[in-house]
């Protein structure tokens, strides 16, 4: 969740050090700014925070951070950070595939 916070305060170090140039160039197609798609970005990490603080919609949202996380694959080169968001995504595959409790109000 603070990832998604410091986007809205140092949305130009997110946008620096982490979107590669060639990303920048495919959301220029679809005249989406580069600071534009870091604040969306950034809602979406405080969106599945929120969800995992509370319960709600936390598989949707967890299907959702799993789609995300797996994207970036596609556009980082092979780092730590990598490694990392292996780890966030068999965390949200267990959320995910988790039983559900009956009356559980979890969708």
């Amino acid at each position: 969740m603070w990832f998604g916070i410091d986007k809205f305060i140092h949305p130009t170090y997110w946008l620096n050090a982490w979107v590669p140039v060639g990303f920048l160039a495919f959301l220029a197609k679809f005249n989406i700014d580069g600071h534009q798609f870091i604040f969306l970005q950034g809602i979406f990490e405080v969106l599945v925070g929120v969800s995992l603080l509370t319960g709600v919609l936390i598989k949707l949202f967890s299907f959702l951070a799993i789609i995300f996380l797996t994207s970036i694959f596609f556009v980082a080169p092979l780092n730590e950070v990598i490694i990392r968001d292996l780890g966030l995504i068999g965390g949200f595959l267990a959320i995910l595939f988790w039983p559900n409790r009956r009356h559980s109000l979890i969708i």
